[in-house]
């Protein structure tokens, strides 16, 4: 069983998706979520409290600021825009795939556990995670 989550975004931050997987997952098996870009990532996330995601993009911007900033200066890719290799950077040390445990049709993700896209880019973008169930 596969599918493709088409996630809308506005720029940097976390998108949760929890509730579309939920939905599109049936029986027992071995969920695998894949980001078709080398500028975003995938993090299951605490879900309950949104200064965790505020936090962690704080953090993020602030180990990998845009080219722009000086301490950046280092930077030779730079033609796509300040927040390309930031973003690339970003990407490299977090998440593009995820597994996750289906039991009854349900995830196993733990009480304030959700999935989430990281988007690293300052424009809007549309994403593609596919998603694929092995029983």
């Amino acid at each position: 069983m596969q599918t493709q989550f088409s996630i809308s975004t506005n720029g940097p931050g976390l998108y949760e998706f929890t509730r579309d997987v939920t939905a599109w997952v049936r029986g027992d098996g071995l969920l695998t979520l894949f980001v078709q870009h080398t500028s975003a990532s995938l993090l299951i996330q605490e879900n309950a409290d949104p200064e965790v995601q505020t936090d962690l993009q704080n953090f993020f911007t602030r180990l990998a600021p845009p080219a722009t900033d000086p301490r950046m200066a280092y930077l030779t890719h730079t033609n796509e825009g300040p927040d390309d290799m930031p973003a690339h950077i970003k990407a490299s040390l977090l998440p593009t795939h995820l597994s996750i445990p289906v039991i009854d049709g349900r995830l196993s993700l733990g009480t304030w556990q959700g999935i989430y896209l990281f988007e690293h880019r300052d424009r809007p973008h549309q994403r593609q995670v596919i998603a694929k169930l092995l029983r």
